[in-house]
């Protein structure tokens, strides 16, 4: 007798679509973690460049900007980190 519709011996088919699903999933969550990770990473300070505020009190030092152009520069940035 032939079966009309959904019922009939698709249980490989679904099994195949779960699978990929999951690796698609599993994928994602890979992707975000190095994703979230690298974001991390730039946001922390790089010892070998130098901060706002180190910026700051060369361009000051320098020459190139006036005393209170520095302090409100200063309130600005905030506190270095």
């Amino acid at each position: 007798m032939m079966r009309y519709g959904w019922g009939g011996g698709g249980g490989g088919f679904w099994l195949l679509i779960g699978l990929l699903l999951l690796i698609a999933l599993v994928i994602l969550i890979v992707w975000a973690v190095m994703h979230l990770s690298r974001s991390g990473r730039a946001a922390t300070h790089d010892p070998s460049r130098p901060t706002p505020n180190e910026i700051l009190r060369e361009r000051f030092a320098r020459g190139e900007m006036t005393a209170q152009e520095f302090e409100d520069a200063k309130k600005v940035l905030g506190p270095d980190r």
